[in-house]
């Protein structure tokens, strides 16, 4: 007689568990502003929040970004810092004098750098992604904005 069994269902528990312990949480409801010039990035992270479960308004440039962001109401703003016209850190800049805390703010960029990231929360981000952002780093911010 060789060692008892587990039950099928216990098993498929498990997994079921350890599966879900790796998925990113949905984000329903959330409104999330994306501010980013390239195009083809922009809409990659406009898709993925919508499957979250995020209601996702965009914007181009750093003018257009902050004219949507004091226009609508969006709880977060993903915020690329090489923006033309109005670079992400003037975003930051304008959207905390005229916003105060009401807003998130997400540093999503290229630049990795310690004294990047110090000028990024100095600017008045709440947090700081190096491209390309890894989606468990982005969710857990989404959730961190309250």
């Amino acid at each position: 007689m060789g060692p008892p069994e587990l039950p099928a269902e216990e098993e498929t528990t498990v997994v079921q568990i350890e599966r879900k312990a790796h998925e990113p949480r949905t984000l329903t409801g959330r409104r999330v502003l994306i501010i980013e010039d390239h195009a083809d990035g922009r809409e990659i992270l406009r898709i993925l929040l919508e499957l979250l479960g995020c209601q996702v308004e965009v914007a181009a440039d750093g003018v257009q970004g902050v004219i949507k962001a004091l226009t609508g109401n969006p709880e977060i703003a993903l915020v690329d810092i090489g923006l033309p016209r109005l670079d992400g850190y003037q975003v930051a800049r304008k959207l905390r004098a005229a916003l105060g805390r009401k807003i998130f703010l997400i540093a999503q960029t290229g630049y990795g750098q310690p004294q990047d990231r110090e000028q990024a929360l100095q600017a008045g981000f709440d947090a700081h992604l190096v491209k390309p952002v890894d989606l468990k780093d982005l969710t857990y911010w989404l959730n961190a904005a309250g």
